[in-house]
């Protein structure tokens, strides 16, 4: 699957600095070959550690993780919404993207100017928000307040409960990125299943209460339109016993049919 999360905010309050934090950890393009790169767009493995144990334990020559693509969007302003600003640029890059990372600034800095010249992450989330609702747009939004490790913050928030899930994230000390990574996976109601072997151990991804088949689909379309089973076990029981050998010996590998319905967490051998 292809996921795009789109970072939004308004002017100066960290956007373009979450990206280049994010995209210090993006994995090699070659190992997407059907994937578009531009300056604004960064590809992202998704923190796994299961996957890192998996490849251990098959002993995989190639280690592929599940990834995002995060997205620089243009900073909004006020009256975005009616093209102001680069508002146009703004809601046509919005509507390509499956969620938004809403960017808010919670430090004072003298050196940064405040396109409202105060920081109010309130004040400024209700103005993204507004200005979204406007163009009839509605995607899941995970908040990110950017704060210092060096600075005070301006003031302490209730915002869990006024705005939904958020992450507190210092870009520039590296703090909470492997957190908003993971959130932001989680925002889309996605799961991650498992293939491993010698070759490669690799990490998929699906929408959570898919069948085995529309899993199947994600590595290959073969999978869903040819799919007669699928072996399956989970990954704290192939650890627990140590091999897929072991797990076949002691009849630990399931064989489940096309109603089967995915675990986050399954390693699954798909049988076409």
């Amino acid at each position: 699957m292809s996921l795009k999360i789109g970072i939004v905010g308004l002017p100066n309050v960290g956007k373009s600095t979450l990206f280049n934090a994010l995209t210090k950890k993006s994995v090699p393009a070659e190992n997407y070959p059907f994937c578009t790169i531009d300056p604004s767009v960064g590809i992202v493995p998704v923190p796994d550690e299961r996957l890192e144990k998996l490849s251990v334990l098959s002993k995989s020559k190639k280690t592929i993780p599940a990834v995002v693509e995060f997205v620089d969007i243009a900073g909004l302003v006020k009256g975005a919404s009616e093209g102001e600003g680069l508002g146009n640029k703004f809601l046509s890059h919005i509507r390509e993207v499956d969620a938004i990372v809403e960017v808010v600034r919670t430090f004072e800095d003298a050196d940064i100017i405040h396109v409202h010249e105060k920081v109010d992450p309130i004040f400024d989330i209700e103005i993204i928000n507004l200005e979204l609702e406007a163009a009839g747009i509605k995607k899941p939004t995970l908040y990110v307040l950017n704060f210092s490790e060096a600075a005070p913050k301006v003031r302490p928030f209730e915002l869990n409960s006024k705005v939904g899930p958020l992450i507190e994230v210092d870009p520039v000390f590296g703090t909470g990125l492997d957190k908003l990574i993971v959130e932001a996976y989680r925002l889309l109601n996605l799961i991650t299943f498992f293939t491993t072997g010698e070759d490669e151990s690799r990490a998929w991804t699906t929408k959570c209460g898919s069948k085995a088949p529309e899993a199947g689909k994600s590595i290959h379309s073969d999978f869903q339109e040819k799919f007669i089973r699928a072996e399956v076990i989970h990954y704290d029981k192939l650890m627990e016993v140590g091999s897929l050998v072991a797990a076949r010996e002691k009849g630990w590998l399931r064989t489940e049919g096309k109603e089967y319905v995915v675990q986050d967490g399954d390693v699954i051998e798909f049988l076409i």
